[in-house]
């Protein structure tokens, strides 16, 4: 491995550290970012550096533009480019639509959409400089079909996907591929509300009878960074054959 990096949004924990536990031990430099669990990033970045590779920890709001360029910078000052982005930064909302703020619209909407965008906007002209990268945008299968008591964040997902598929086409020119995970229940904290009961009825609606684990998305984005030029502006679902 010849300096190859990797930035992973919202990879305190879940389905972000698991993608940045993956290319750690394939030797990639990483950098983990969160916006808020400061002691879990950095319990992160430790496990990460376990595998002897260098890891930069940004703790910071990436749906705000300038705290982006701020990690963008600190990114290109310490590795000089950035082979791959992960945008991985995301917040869910359950609830009535009618009982939604607009506070809490704008939130979701900047968290898991904005932050995609400033991510992308940063770092695409960089890769285009090099005639090479990878972007990958960690969705929900909500983003296709959508979710009662879901709304903000099925538009948000659903945003993700026409965002992939655009960005693929004008960026496919200049050797750089984008796609999409749609991702069905992942056995994550953002799950932790769900009830025993309701964990099994949910269970039951899957056909592979089982969540899905953060590895096995962590697999699966390495998979598409690798190789697969000629595979772009693609939605993959990964739901047990669920949707």
């Amino acid at each position: 491995m010849k300096n190859k990096t990797v930035l992973v949004t919202g990879s305190s924990r879940g389905i972000g550290k698991a993608i940045a536990i993956k290319y750690a031990k394939e030797g990639y430099s990483v950098i983990v970012n969160c916006a808020h669990r400061e002691d879990e990033l950095l319990a992160a970045k430790k496990e990460i550096e376990r595998y002897h590779v260098p890891c930069l920890s940004f703790l910071g709001d990436i749906g705000d533009y300038d705290v982006a360029s701020e990690l963008f910078q600190q990114i290109y000052n310490t590795f000089g480019h950035l082979d791959i982005l992960v945008n991985n930064a995301g917040i869910s909302y359950i609830g009535l639509f009618t009982e939604m703020s607009s506070d809490d619209w704008h939130k979701v909407i900047d968290t898991n959409l904005t932050s995609a965008f400033n991510c992308c906007r940063l770092a695409v002209p960089n890769m285009i400089s090099r005639k090479s990268g990878k972007i990958i945008n960690i969705s929900s299968v909500w983003g296709s079909v959508g979710a009662s008591c879901e709304v903000a964040y099925s538009a948000s997902k659903g945003g993700i996907h026409a965002f992939t598929k655009a960005l693929a086409k004008e960026l496919a020119p200049s050797n750089i591929q984008v796609n999409a995970i749609a991702c069905g229940v992942i056995d994550t904290e953002m799950n932790g509300f769900l009830s025993d009961e309701d964990k099994d009825s949910l269970i039951d609606e899957i056909p592979s009878n089982r969540f899905g684990t953060s590895e096995e998305v962590g697999d699966l984005v390495y998979q598409l960074t690798h190789g697969n030029e000629y595979l772009t502006g693609q939605i993959i679902t990964l739901d047990g054959g669920w949707i």
